[in-house]
């Protein structure tokens, strides 16, 4: 999936550009509205960006992962040529050990990305400030036709670039997950 970005300052246009999205079958999922305005999006009911998809957390949750799985490595790997795993406790204190760093390191890799803004959404942060409304589509190869035939209708839009996409089986899963709480 490829992620499309586009900048407007017209949050009428935005809704009218994602009801024509949804009737040529791009699903809700795959649009969303990134502004400072949250009210503003939601009274005009758009799709806006979840509150943990604005936050850096998965990201630095990546990151401090590989520095935890590189620290529970080192661990095992100091008790493998020391010999402390002959000791009658065994490799139990070191997988131990090295399972809490890789916990820990994701933990805290979280929490500081919490006090961040998502990687993705860092440079689109000056035209927030300025009161613009990010405006981005996920979209599969064979969708882009139909992306590229609606947005043509709406010259005012500018566009801010491309990016990576949220996977298609995340998209999926989200989509299952609304169409469960309409049932209830």
């Amino acid at each position: 999936m490829n992620r499309h970005y586009y900048i407007s300052d017209n949050l009428d246009e935005l809704e009218k550009l994602e009801n024509e999205l949804e009737a040529s079958g791009i699903s809700t999922e795959q649009i969303h509205v990134l502004s400072e305005q949250d009210a503003d999006v939601e009274q005009h009911q758009l799709h806006d960006v979840p509150s943990l998809m604005k936050q850096d957390v998965v990201h630095s949750g990546q990151v401090a992962s590989l520095i935890g799985l590189a620290l529970a490595a080192l661990v095992i790997l100091l008790a493998w040529l020391n010999g402390w795993a002959e000791s009658p406790a065994g490799w139990t204190p070191f997988v131990f050990l090295a399972v809490v760093l890789v916990g820990f390191c994701v933990w805290e890799g979280s929490l500081l990305g919490m006090q961040q803004p998502n990687s993705a959404f860092r440079r689109f942060a000056d035209r927030l400030h300025e009161g613009k409304h990010l405006f981005f589509v996920d979209v599969k190869p064979g969708q882009e036709p139909i992306l590229n035939q609606v947005i043509a209708h709406h010259p005012r839009l500018e566009l801010a670039g491309t990016g990576e996409a949220t996977p298609d089986w995340a998209v999926s899963v989200q989509r299952r997950w609304h169409q469960f709480r309409r049932m209830i």
